[in-house]
């Protein structure tokens, strides 16, 4: 059953959604018109490739016409048609269905396979570490906090349990063979799990690619826990990134493990609560997360 919004509801919603949109990406926005980078945040709109006018843009999700809309500049945008009523519009989901089949079907197996899955927290966030194992130099011209040997010695007295493809798909050559799975590109919808930081942060590019599909709101939800998650991810790793992250979650340690989990947690509930959200916005069914796995 469609629903008709009114002109004074969906402009309202738009309005606090662009303004909810500009206040997350204001400091990024400010620092590249300086020319200045930020080593955590710029990930959100360097490895997602998705610009503050992309976030910016609100829909309202499939099964609602906006009344008056016929005449706005969203009449030109990819995907709207005209709705039942005079002068509305409406997302045109079933062109986009047709016309992205394959797309949306891998999101949607990954959104559902993933949420169905028990969490895993026993990776402590060694990623990173496993980046720059045993390497001179690194991708980041950041120092390690502490010291080459020193990193390497913390991957040594650690299994390394990754799960997650664009991690693991930058592990140096003598990291790899040290973690206990090989997920690829092809295997990623098996090996996907809601404990994973960069699966919790990964709802975003899900959210996106799926554009009108998405109400603006749960767009902008993914977007900030994204956010949150990339500073975890940044303050246990083996960077010194005081200057960006704050005080460093010290997982070479059992306090810092703790911590690390306990927070894991948290974005794991956030990440799923957000997947069934997603997934029943765009493809109109509903989902049960997975039991959680035992503490």
């Amino acid at each position: 059953m469609t629903r008709l919004l009114d002109p004074a509801d969906w402009r309202a919603r738009e309005r606090a959604h662009a303004e909810r949109a500009d206040a997350l990406t204001a400091g990024h926005r400010e620092r590249s018109a300086r020319g200045e980078r930020h080593p955590v945040e710029d990930f959100l709109y360097t490895y997602y490739s998705y610009s503050p006018a992309q976030l910016r843009r609100w829909h309202p999700g499939p099964g609602v016409e906006l009344a008056g809309a016929a005449g706005e500049e969203r009449a030109g945008w990819r995907w709207y048609a005209p709705g039942a009523a005079a002068g509305s519009l409406r997302v045109d989901d079933a062109a986009m269905r047709a016309a992205k089949a394959p797309l949306l079907r891998a999101v949607e197996r990954m959104l559902r396979l993933t949420a169905a899955r028990p969490g895993s927290f026993g990776c402590f966030g060694l990623h990173e570490w496993a980046m720059v194992y045993r390497q001179a130099e690194h991708r980041h011209p950041v120092p390690l906090r502490l010291g080459r040997a020193a990193t390497d010695a913390v991957v040594e007295a650690h299994e390394l349990r990754c799960t997650h493809i664009d991690a693991y798909r930058f592990f140096t050559p003598e990291a790899v063979p040290r973690n206990r799975f090989a997920p690829s590109r092809e295997t990623q919808p098996e090996f996907e799990q809601p404990g994973c930081l960069h699966a919790g942060m990964d709802v975003y590019k899900w959210a996106m690619k799926l554009g009108p599909l998405v109400p603006g709101e749960l767009l902008l939800d993914a977007f900030e826990l994204a956010r949150d998650i990339r500073v975890l991810d940044m303050q246990a790793s083996p960077y010194e990134m005081r200057a960006w992250s704050g005080e460093p979650v010290r997982i070479e340690t059992a306090e810092g493990k703790a911590e690390y989990v306990r927070r894991q947690r948290g974005f794991a509930e956030r990440a799923n609560a957000l997947r069934l959200a997603v997934h029943e916005a765009a493809f109109g069914a509903a989902l049960s997360p997975a039991t959680p796995s035992p503490r």
